[in-house]
Formats: C-alpha cells, sequence, structure tokens
C-alpha cells in the first residue's frame, strides 16, 4: 500500500516499518514483511504490505488512515570476516523455538 511518504535517512541510520498494536488486536491487521526496512540510502516511497488475518471481516483502509509505525535508530554496521570455524556457545545450532524447549513437554 502506497504511503505517500518519502524519508532521507542519515547515514547510520535506519528505519523499520511495524505494525500498529490497536489494527492488529482490534481488527487483525498486521504487515506481511515486518519489519520492513529502510536503509539510509533509500530515497523512493515507503509502502506497506498488510494483511488482514481476520478471515471473517474486510478491513478497509482509507487515505489518511495510520497503518503503520515507523521506528527510526542508530544502527551499527558489521565487518565480517570469513572463518574456518565459529567459537562455541551455550546455544549452539539450535533454531527456532530451541530456547525454553524442555523434551516432553508441549511446547505448542
Amino acid at each position: 500500500m502506497a504511503t505517500g511518504v518519502r524519508i532521507a535517512l542519515p547515514e547510520g541510520y535506519a528505519a523499520f516499518v511495524v505494525p500498529r498494536s490497536g489494527l492488529a488486536a482490534k481488527h487483525g491487521i498486521s504487515i506481511v514483511n515486518s519489519p520492513g526496512t529502510v536503509d539510509a540510502g533509500y530515497r523512493g516511497e515507503i509502502k506497506v504490505s498488510l494483511i488482514n488475518t481476520d478471515t471473517r471481516h474486510a478491513y478497509d483502509v482509507a487515505v489518511g488512515d495510520r497503518i503503520a509505525q515507523l521506528i527510526v535508530t542508530p544502527v551499527a554496521r558489521a565487518e565480517f570476516i570469513p572463518v574456518d570455524e565459529l567459537p562455541e556457545s551455550v546455544r549452539g545450532e539450535g533454531g527456532f523455538g530451541s530456547t525454553g524447549y524442555q523434551a516432553g513437554k508441549n511446547n505448542d
């Protein structure tokens, strides 16, 4: 969805497009690519891909409606260095849901 909003972020900053909690809680409206990231070099229009998770009710968006929030924050630039192996960690290679999962417990 086109917003009509364009910004020029300074280097070292990024903006994140996130859902509005009221729309999500009351109407099931969220953002498909959340958070959507706007980097400092982007000068185009900010667009928001909305999704309606309420399969029973449609939700109409009108010009001027507040459909998302923009969080602007400083970001660190990381320099990645190729290595043959990574140092050990407590978590290791555990992926989705691996922190807080206890075997034998229903964690749905």
